[in-house]
């Protein structure tokens, strides 16, 4: 498995695409039902082939990422061959990006003295999917990029 297995929330999210992939693979609910019951090694193996799959055409059409801690905002960038991050912090041990006042703050102060900003590049060390994951993975969240390009905009 090169991801991990979706909850099972997802999967009843997604039970209509799962009953298609079944299908693709010539099981219909009474086999796929005896599979679960006499097979759960094979079942779990369907399970995870339809997960890798899912998760491929989530990350395949994630650009931009998130990641929000307390004192300090990750946003990244994610093309074909690299990616981009800014990293924005504060000084302030009054402060907490995760408290909305305090980040509507720093939307309308973005160029105060206590917010610092760093960017790098570089290219993917591993399949661009798997970086992505793993940032999602570590609380990364998929994004629209309307941060990563407002704030792009005010550092250069």
């Amino acid at each position: 498995m090169k991801y991990a297995q979706l909850t099972k929330e997802q999967f009843e999210e997604l039970h209509e695409e799962f009953s298609l992939f079944l299908a693709t693979q010539k099981i219909d609910i009474t086999k796929w039902e005896d599979i679960k019951s006499n097979n759960p090694k094979m079942a779990d193996e369907e399970l995870n082939i339809f997960s890798d799959l899912v998760w491929e055409k989530v990350l395949g059409k994630a650009n931009y990422l998130e990641h929000f801690s307390k004192y300090s905002i990750n946003l990244f960038k994610c093309d074909e061959n690299n990616m981009q991050r800014i990293v924005v912090k504060t000084n302030r041990k009054d402060f907490d990006f995760l408290n909305k006042e305090n980040f509507n703050w720093f939307l309308d102060n973005s160029k105060d003295d206590s917010l610092e900003y760093l960017k790098g590049l570089k290219a993917h060390s591993k399949e661009r999917s798997v970086e992505i994951f793993e940032l999602i993975e570590q609380g990364a969240i998929v994004s629209d990029g309307t941060l990563f390009n407002a704030i792009f905009k005010i550092i250069g």
